[in-house]
């Protein structure tokens, strides 16, 4: 497995060991990891922090170039929401762990020339179909239903 993916879905197991949603990202430049993280939303009781977002945050402030030679790694589809920052800091590439369970904006990013590729990857889709069917309240609070 490549581990830029690997280590996201390590985010998103540590996500799930602390009470949370298990969906982890990572923010790679040059071959380095430049920010890690994973959904927050729980623990710190926040609206807005979902894995990709808290890699973002993690990553602090970085130049416009830098983001248009990194590429993002998440474990699930990105929402609206982990797109638009995407779009906004011109991350050219998202490498995206499946999106059975969920389907964000991939046509969104593809419209706007973000290269999307999605592995479908096991460890992926057996994390969140076992969280959403223990906390289905949860999972529909974190996608706004």
């Amino acid at each position: 497995m490549d581990p830029f993916m690997q280590a996201a879905i390590e985010e998103a197991q540590q996500g799930l060991a602390e009470g949370g949603i298990p969906i982890g990202s990572v923010i790679v430049h040059q071959g380095r990891i430049i920010g890690r993280g994973h959904n927050r939303r729980v623990q710190q009781g926040s609206a807005i922090r979902h894995g990709e977002m808290d890699a973002f945050e993690n990553a602090g402030r970085q130049s416009a170039q830098t983001y248009r030679e990194s590429v993002l790694y998440t474990t699930l589809s990105p929402c609206a929401m982990c797109s638009g920052a995407i779009l906004l800091y011109g991350i050219p590439r998202v490498i995206i762990g499946e999106n059975q369970t969920f389907m964000g904006e991939e046509e969104l990013l593809r419209s706007r020339g973000v290269e999307v590729e999605v592995l479908q990857e096991a460890t992926c889709v057996a994390l969140m179909e076992d969280f959403i069917a223990a906390r289905p309240e949860l999972w529909n609070e974190d996608i706004g239903e």
